[in-house]
């Protein structure tokens, strides 16, 4: 009952309201609310009507459509503790065809849960999925409810990006024997691509495509088809990296933040073989979502990209080489942003969790 309340309640909210206008360094853009009423949403994913799919951490899937919210059927089960939940939504490149739609979600196991990655088939009506697949499943997971990491991204050549964060237990970062702390790459079925840079490797997860990651929870591709992801640091060392085939990207040997006790984090922030990351925040912003924007609205931010802040509610703007924080896109509406992505019309959509609300932004 308490369920079905909220539901029509979010119905009743869904109708767009006011937008707002913000002054930005670039210029002034409005902020209109696509949808309110959510209860800590995660991710967004567009389809190609124009209709929308938000999941909510608690298990929901929600189908948005023509100002109207209704709950998805048929959404795995998830092991919602912690930062763990029904996660990352991402819309198949060929979704007109295939109506399939990719999920990641904390995947209950024996003591614990870990980061999964599903595949499933939207119903023509919008209110199920059906011929549900989980592609793949980090195991060992973990007992506790953090650093899922848990965006996925469908790459140029059809092939899935999956990031996983280290779940807490810092040097499994280092350990290729699992997944943990890593971003790994399979094909659309779940089986590995031959391509891997560490298939045919003794005692190395095929999966793998980087490790050394504490918590990647912003994910994206550049006009050449190269993945972007954000990562959480401890106290200071939030990054961005360009993530490249078979590398080492540092966790937890090399950070530019320190532990929350204060104390130093490995061996510095530099180490010969492990990857610098192409920008960092002290103190930390708490990033989660991240997107290389194309041009179409905004020409002048051509192939910059945004990442959202949790702790600080504002849209990171990052532009140049080296890359540089060029401007923060911050109002009421940016209240701990967590997803960020482009709608096909080069519209900028993005998730406030403090607000509840799924927001479109476009030129003002």
């Amino acid at each position: 009952m308490v369920r079905a309340f909220a539901l029509l309640l979010l119905t009743l909210l869904s109708v767009p309201l006011r937008a707002e206008v913000l002054s930005t360094p670039s210029g002034s853009v409005q902020v209109e609310p696509m949808v309110q009423g959510l209860d800590t949403p995660w991710a967004v994913g567009i389809m190609p009507d124009g209709s929308f799919l938000v999941t909510e951490r608690d298990g929901e899937l929600l189908h948005v459509s023509d100002g109207k919210a209704k709950k998805v059927r048929g959404v795995p089960k998830v092991a919602a503790n912690g930062q763990g939940g029904l996660l990352d939504v991402t819309i198949a490149r060929d979704f007109t065809q295939s109506r399939e739609i990719f999920l990641t979600f904390s995947k209950p196991q024996r003591g614990g849960a870990g980061t999964a990655l599903a595949v499933a088939r939207l119903s023509e009506s919008g209110d199920r999925l059906t011929n549900l697949r989980v592609l793949f499943e980090a195991v060992p997971g973990g007992s506790g409810g953090r650093h899922f990491g848990s965006r996925v991204v469908e790459a140029n050549d059809g092939t899935l990006f999956v990031t996983i964060g280290d779940r807490g237990d810092r040097p499994q970062a280092q350990e290729t024997s699992n997944p943990i702390g890593s971003v790994i790459r399979v094909n659309r079925d779940g089986t590995v691509p031959a391509n891997n840079p560490f298939v045919g490797k003794p005692d190395v997860r095929p999966e793998i495509w980087s490790y050394g990651h504490r918590n990647p929870q912003g994910a994206g591709l550049d006009a050449q088809g190269r993945l972007w992801t954000a990562e959480h640091g401890a106290r200071g060392g939030d990054e961005v990296n360009l993530i490249q085939p078979g590398r080492n990207y540092g966790w937890p040997i090399i950070s530019y933040g320190r532990h929350y006790s204060g104390k130093k984090i490995g061996e510095g922030t530099f180490k010969d073989g492990l990857e610098q990351p192409k920008f960092y925040w002290d103190p930390s912003i708490a990033p989660s979502g991240l997107l290389v924007y194309s041009g179409k609205l905004w020409p002048q931010w051509a192939g910059d990209i945004l990442v959202g802040s949790l702790k600080f509610d504002f849209i990171a703007r990052l532009a140049g080489s080296p890359l540089t924080e060029v401007e923060k896109i911050e109002g009421s509406a940016t209240e701990r942003v967590r997803d960020i992505v482009e709608a096909p019309d080069g519209a900028i959509w993005f998730i406030s969790v403090g607000q509840g609300a799924v927001y479109r932004m476009t030129p003002g």
